[in-house]
């Protein structure tokens, strides 16, 4: 059972970061070619590890974010490739972890690298993918671009505890939420965003710009994924849908619904999220509640609103293709629901 909520009047064009993909498809080329150059290892297990998940299929959106960016400014050096390389591997260790730390089995529609090799393996790849990507800033060589990505590293560790301490909690209020995200999903988002200017040495209101949008960006994308969890499919998400509500974690639509439920509401969100009484049945009264509630729709409500907050963060910059392809992502983030 799900729930299908329409976003649009129809009349605007369907959205896509095609025209992302397509500005950044000669530097991606390059990214890809780092990627597994700097994946590789003479310990066997590393590269198998690293490129399960490197290969199994992702937008890879981060790191066009960080080309994108540097292009606006008009930067022709090599430096955004490694940026954005290191940026990805960034990411693909935040989830080798994360699914350690979930207990996932499925990682867009195929077994976890924990669930192959163990969890001793994947968090120590995830390891070796920091490393690799602390190597690649230091080779840019600036100190700027360092300060961001390595503070974005400190933050995201920070949300995965913050996520920990407050998991099956259902007291969690909706700030508590939104900082969780903020510092897990969005801080990267806003890294990848802001050292693209800082590479091209565009200007400090700039890369503020870059930053503001990456972050809301970064908020609205994390919102449409806890409410695609209980409205989406498998292909959507690149997991199984209802993966939130069976390992318990609260997110905003929980949140939402057990706020506004009625005393036996929330004591069947008790027993489900703390006493871990997840199956298909729960399930689907779950979906029920969530519908009943307008939680859904109002979290997707929550991500136009921070997509509108990236849009006008873009809004004074020079109209250049790249800044039409950021916009067009903000579009494409929300879509996912419909």
């Amino acid at each position: 059972m799900g729930i299908v909520v329409n976003l649009e009047d129809g009349k605007r064009k369907v959205a896509s970061i095609q025209e992302l993909v397509l500005l950044t498809t000669a530097d991606m080329g390059r990214v890809n070619e780092l990627i597994l150059s700097k994946a590789g290892s003479d310990v066997a297990m590393i590269p198998e590890v690293a490129n399960h998940l490197i290969s199994s299929g992702g937008k890879r959106l981060r790191p066009m974010l960080t080309l994108a960016a540097a292009q606006m400014f008009g930067y022709e050096g090599d430096g955004h490739v490694k940026l954005a390389t290191a940026v990805e591997f960034m990411h693909t260790a935040t989830l080798l972890h994360d699914d350690v730390v979930d207990e996932s089995g499925m990682r867009r529609g195929r077994k976890t690298a924990r669930m192959i090799w163990g969890n001793q393996a994947s968090v120590l790849v995830g390891d070796f993918l920091l490393g690799q990507a602390f190597r690649m800033m230091v080779e840019v060589g600036s100190l700027e671009a360092l300060d961001v990505l390595s503070s974005a590293a400190a933050i995201i560790a920070e949300g995965e505890v913050m996520q920990l301490a407050a998991a099956k909690n259902l007291e969690t209020t909706e700030d508590e939420h939104f900082a969780v995200i903020k510092a897990k999903t969005a801080a990267l988002f806003s890294a990848a965003a802001e050292v693209g200017p800082i590479v091209a040495n565009a200007s400090g209101t700039d890369r503020a710009a870059l930053r503001s949008y990456g972050m809301n960006l970064g908020l609205a994308f994390q919102l449409i994924d806890d409410a695609l969890d209980y409205s989406g499919s498998s292909s959507d998400l690149g997991k199984n849908v209802g993966d939130d509500f069976r390992e318990g974690k609260v997110t905003l639509p929980v949140i939402l619904a057990y706020r506004r439920g009625t005393d036996e509401e929330r004591a069947f969100w008790k027993k489900a999220i703390e006493d871990n009484e997840t199956d298909d049945g729960a399930l689907e009264k779950g979906i029920g509640l969530l519908a009943r509630h307008s939680a859904i729709s109002d979290t997707i409500g929550r991500a136009r609103h921070f997509g509108e907050i990236a849009r006008d963060a873009l809004a004074p910059l020079p109209a250049t293709p790249q800044k039409a392809a950021l916009i067009d992502v903000i579009d494409f983030c929300i879509s996912r629901v419909v």
